[in-house]
Order: C-alpha cells, then sequence, then structure tokens
C-alpha cells in the first residue's frame, strides 16, 4: 500500500504547475464528491494532479490513484482507501474510473462508508459516466472539462494570460477588449494556428505528429471506450466508425436520416443511437432547435464535429473555412452557455441571442428583423457594434 503513496507522491511532485485548465479554479474544496467529466485528451489528468499539489499535503493525507494502474488489478481500490483512511487520509483522486465497469457502485460505497473523505474523480470515457451518474447525482457535482479554449492556447504556448470574460461582457465590450488583447498579441494568427493544432494540449510535445495523436484519441474512443458499453460488438464499433468517417467528410451536415443510415447500412433506430454515442463520447455535436424534453431518437437540425482539429486529423483534405468557423463557435461558446439551432442565423446561445457567422465581408440581412442579433466575423481583428470578431469568442473560458 505504501507504494502507492510514494507513486502519488512521484506523480505530484513531476506535474507542471505553470499552466492549468479553466476548471482550476472552479473546483469547490468544500464538496465531498466532485467528478471531471470530458473527451479524451482534454487534460483531465493533469487537472486532477495540479489540484492535489495545490492543496500542499504529503501522499498520507491527500493521494492520487489511477485505476488503469495494475496494481488495482490485484489490489481493489475499495481495500486501498480503506487502509488509506484509517492512517489519517482526507482526499482521494480516482483518475480514469471508467476502468471499472462497476464504477459508481464503488464510488458510492466509498461516500457513504467514510463521511469525512472528500474524492476528486475523472475518467476518460464519458459514456460510462453517462451510466453512473444517474445513482450518484444527489452525491455527486458534475463539472465537464472542455478541449482548450483560444485563450488558454494563447496562455500554454504564448505565455500571454488574459482573463476569461461573459458573453454579455463580450457582446457589450467587444470593440474595448479587441483593443486590449490586440496591443498585446496577434489574435488572428493565433486563431489560425489554434484551428489546426490547438484544441488539446497535445502541441506542448511538438507539433509534427499532432494529428496523428487526435487520430489515435479517436481511435481509442472508439475501440476501448465504446466497447465498454454493454451491447456494443466489434461489427458495431466498424459501423460507427463508418458514420464518422461519413460526417467527418460532410460537416456541417444536415442530416437526412433515410440517405445517412442507407449509407452506413444501419437502420434509423440505430443512427440516433450512434449519433448519441458519439456525441457522449465528445467526437460531435448535435445541434437542435430546442433542448428541453430533447430524446435520442429525435433529428437533429444539423451535426458537427466537436472541435476543428478532429476535421484534419479524420480526412485527408483541409476543410472548409465555413464549417471550421461554425464549428470553432459552437465549441468555445457550447462549453458555458446553451447553443440551439434558429429560427434564422446559424446559432441561438442561452435561448437569448442569435447569431450569424461568416467571413470578414458578412452582412446581417438574414438577422436583420431579430431582436439581440448579432454578425460574427472570421478574418476581421476589430469589430464594431454588433458586428463581432470571431476569435473573441476564444476568451469565454
Amino acid at each position: 500500500m505504501e507504494s502507492i503513496l510514494e507513486l502519488s507522491e512521484s506523480r505530484v511532485t513531476n506535474i507542471s504547475a505553470n499552466q492549468s485548465r479553466y476548471l482550476m479554479n472552479q473546483i469547490p474544496g468544500d464538496q465531498r464528491l466532485v467528478l471531471i467529466r470530458g473527451s479524451r485528451g482534454t487534460g483531465k489528468t493533469t487537472l486532477l494532479l495540479q489540484f492535489l499539489r495545490s492543496l500542499e499535503l504529503p501522499s498520507s493525507r491527500a493521494v492520487f490513484i489511477s485505476l488503469d494502474d495494475i496494481i488495482f488489478s490485484r489490489h481493489p481500490a475499495e481495500d486501498f482507501t480503506d487502509w488509506f483512511v484509517k492512517r489519517g487520509g482526507e482526499y482521494l483522486f480516482i483518475d480514469e474510473v471508467h476502468r471499472n465497469p462497476n464504477w459508481s457502485v464503488i464510488v458510492k460505497s466509498l461516500y457513504d462508508r467514510y463521511p469525512n473523505l472528500k474524492m476528486l474523480i475523472s475518467g476518460s470515457s464519458a459514456l460510462q459516466m453517462e451510466k453512473g451518474e444517474a445513482d450518484l447525482s444527489r452525491r455527486m457535482l458534475t463539472l465537464n472539462l472542455n478541449e482548450l479554449s483560444l485563450r488558454e492556447f494563447i496562455s500554454m504556448k504564448y505565455d500571454i494570460d488574459f482573463p476569461a470574460i461573459s458573453i454579455e461582457e463580450l457582446l457589450i465590450g467587444h470593440e474595448r477588449i479587441a483593443r486590449e488583447v490586440s496591443s498585446q498579441a496577434k489574435p488572428l494568427m493565433f486563431l489560425d494556428e489554434y484551428l489546426k493544432y490547438g484544441a488539446y494540449p497535445y502541441f506542448l510535445e511538438g507539433i509534427q505528429y499532432y494529428h496523428e495523436r487526435v487520430a489515435n484519441s479517436v481511435k481509442a474512443v472508439l475501440d476501448t471506450d465504446l466497447p465498454a458499453v454493454s451491447g456494443i460488438t466489434y461489427g458495431t464499433i466498424l459501423k460507427i466508425r463508418k458514420l464518422l468517417s461519413v460526417l467527418a467528410e460532410a460537416v456541417p451536415f444536415t442530416p437526412n436520416i433515410n440517405e445517412l443510415s442507407g449509407r452506413v447500412g444501419i437502420s434509423r433506430d440505430l443512427l440516433y443511437r450512434y449519433l448519441h454515442l458519439l456525441e457522449q463520447a465528445g467526437l460531435i455535436y448535435q445541434l437542435r432547435r430546442d433542448s428541453r424534453g430533447i430524446s435520442m431518437m429525435s433529428k437533429p437540425e444539423k451535426i458537427y464535429l466537436h472541435n476543428t482539429n478532429l476535421s484534419q486529423a479524420l480526412t485527408l483534405h483541409h476543410p472548409d473555412k465555413g464549417s471550421e468557423r461554425e464549428t470553432f463557435f459552437l465549441n468555445q461558446v457550447s462549453a458555458r452557455y446553451k447553443v440551439n439551432y434558429p429560427d434564422k442565423g446559424d446559432f441561438v446561445v442561452g435561448g437569448r441571442y442569435t447569431i450569424e457567422v461568416g467571413g470578414r465581408k458578412k452582412t446581417g440581412r438574414q438577422i436583420a428583423e431579430v431582436d439581440n442579433a448579432f454578425v460574427v466575423r472570421d478574418d476581421i481583428e476589430y469589430g464594431s457594434g454588433k458586428t463581432i470578431p470571431l476569435w473573441l469568442f476564444g476568451f469565454l473560458y
């Protein structure tokens, strides 16, 4: 058991505390059970280790374990936790919880058995998280970790820090904010870089094999995470892989369900289920008119890849510029706000703001009669009035 403490101490000591994700300051210290949920590659493990390091406690009181460590194939995590708590342990950080299919039962047992123990848990498989969250809904706070924002990318790569802003601050004060940022940075250059290789922290280890690493993460989701869901066989994985390939070539995709199910070779019901699995795994967005009362079996208005880097990792051609713009906007804004499909325009944010996204010459004709409507333009450094630069929406978190 002491070797687990030593391994935790080594991991915490060697983790860099210089760059941290936006959720770092949102984890409440008084919550007994917190789940960090997100797709593969977003930095959940690093976040756990950095938060543990910030506690400045010895491993005998605050420990990090990962359920994919081979030791937990021989020794149940419950046995270690009992040993740890009886010797003064106060904080338990569990990474890769989805490695155990009964993770929610185990965590619930630990929560009820040790009332003074605080737990911060995370897992790469959003699918397994969804299966277990219902059992823990009254005990657990769930925080979603999105891919890197443009603001975080600039901080990590160029060591230039800017504060995050709310959507209201952006819409009202974008002219001032754009001047302040542009006086210290080159936002259009940084956005071009981000669209290619900025969504995941992999770029910190070089960009030569960046897209290969993204593609490998997607492969791990399809080959490892999806089979963890009951009823998913290898033959099913091949169908889902084909579906993702079709979507990657066509996004933003306005789905014809009959046509799409025919191309993939599956029924309509299976198509809806597979789209749901891909969305829960953090690989696609299904944009709908209204999220209230939506079921898995309802048709989305549009389908997008989850971020612009996925397109470059999964296809051989350069992504369409219009698709890149809309995907970037949706990814960055939906990390904090509900985004739906509007009657006019491209998006409606928080049920209140209508957004039309386009290039530097984009006009607002389509949304001229809509209240609280804004034109978001790419390839401009500054905006005016209700015309706002696209890059600024990368500063929301």
